[in-house]
């Protein structure tokens, strides 16, 4: 699919209700089929991915549920897939339920489709192999084979800040013997940690280290917030229109996911938060966002893992701030759906960006008036296709992205709610 762009002559204005978060929608599914009884979860992700991991924990002897709620009713106890699992194009679903499906009495399959066969999952088979897992690859890609096997705990130090490969080790470790304790370099994502907590688990958490006992989760009732990923879209379009004003709905704040905001204050930009509040354990609150002159900034380091999702959008804000903006030590990009550093500086270059591409990331020279005019492509990356269209929002002329219905992996009404705020 096909999709034409073109300039905003005004700004964004409204109240957006920001849909529901990815990452918390896919564990919310998973540890509640790990759950003994009936849990329910409230504002579950309609998102292709989330849906791959619903569609896996049914498989895996869950029931479902589907209405203005979303209920799982499990006996804590997984059934062998008659099967091979489809995880899709969602590396969380895959990584995650290697995890738990390491520590079971029967062998399994997982696989997904093209991109996610390019993605590495070495990083998880390393680790797992060391607790006792058996998992079979093709050259550290999928599909994986997992025989299931009793696990022991591990310390295991991880040279990547990783949310997938951290959560991965604590799902094994809710099944295996003695302690599982992993170690990051930075802090990544915490949504595990803290779903894991409010269940009942026997974890623990210091600085960037976790350590976790072998478990029985309790069902419960989950909410879960709007997702800062989806939202980042709507928090850059405010800040490089001119006379834009929004508010941006029930947004997940957690410390761990808020890197993005951190940027938009150090490069000058115009946002507030607005009643603050928990919810089952995630802090959570409405974004007021305004357009602002922006400066370019240095991200790097502890950064990173806490905004590596909202960097190609990053990318397009940088390019309508005054002065050069380095984006250093995010190499993982390259793991992702595409190669995003390469993608983000191919096809922004194309509409007319300064952008020059590094090893670990890439450089902006800022306050560039992107012409448009341009066909791009989004790479089978929801990511870079929404990105794209935020761009196409301030270009002298029309773009056309390529592929554009891969939004619908993460955000099937991006489209609906932008236009909602014209």
């Amino acid at each position: 699919m096909q999709k034409k762009v073109s300039k905003v002559n005004r700004g964004i204005r409204g109240e957006v209700i920001i849909p529901s978060d990815k990452s918390i929608s896919h564990r919310a599914v998973i540890f509640a089929s790990l759950a003994n009884g009936q849990s329910v979860i409230k504002n579950f992700s309609d998102g292709q991915d989330p849906l791959s991991s619903l569609d896996v924990c049914r498989a895996l002897g869950a029931e479902v549920e589907l209405g203005n709620d979303l209920i799982i009713n499990s006996k804590g106890i997984l059934q062998k897939p008659s099967f091979p699992l489809n995880c899709g194009n969602s590396g969380t679903t895959i990584r995650l339920i290697s995890g738990v499906l390491a520590g079971q009495n029967f062998e399994s399959e997982l696989y997904g489709d093209e991109s996610l066969s390019k993605r590495p999952m070495r990083r998880i088979i390393e680790p797992l192999s060391f607790m006792g897992a058996q998992i079979s690859s093709i050259d550290g890609h999928a599909p994986l084979k997992i025989s299931g096997s009793s696990l022991c705990g591990i310390d295991y130090h991880s040279k990547l800040a990783s949310a997938q490969v951290k959560s991965c080790l604590l799902l094994a470790g809710l099944n295996a013997e003695g302690c599982t304790s992993f170690t990051e370099p930075y802090l990544s994502r915490n949504h595990s940690e803290i779903l894991l907590d409010y269940m009942g688990a026997d974890i623990s958490c210091e600085n960037n280290t976790v350590k976790i006992q072998k478990s029985e989760l309790r069902p419960c009732c989950i909410e879960i917030p709007g997702d800062i990923s989806s939202a980042a879209y709507f928090i850059v379009a405010a800040l490089i229109i001119p006379n834009s004003d929004i508010i941006l709905k029930n947004v997940g704040l957690n410390h761990t996911r808020t890197g993005i905001l951190d940027v938009v204050r150090l490069m000058g930009g115009n946002v507030e938060i607005l009643d603050k509040r928990n919810s089952c354990g995630e802090d959570v609150g409405d974004i007021r966002v305004k357009y602002s002159n922006l400066k370019g900034c240095v991200i790097e380091k502890d950064l990173i893992p806490r905004l590596i999702d909202e960097l190609p959008i990053i990318a397009v804000l940088a390019t309508q701030a005054e002065g050069v903006t380095e984006i250093k030590d995010a190499q993982d990009l390259r793991n992702k759906e595409s190669d995003r550093i390469k993608a983000v500086v191919k096809e922004l270059s194309a509409i007319g960006a300064d952008i020059s591409e590094r090893d670990d990331g890439f450089v902006i020279n800022g306050k560039t008036v992107l012409k448009g005019g341009a066909v791009v492509e989004a790479y089978h990356d929801h990511r870079l296709a929404m990105s794209l269209f935020v761009a196409g929002l301030v270009a002298q002329n029309d773009i056309f992205i390529n592929g554009f219905e891969w939004v619908n992996i993460s955000f099937p009404d991006f489209e609906k709610l932008f236009n909602s705020t014209f």
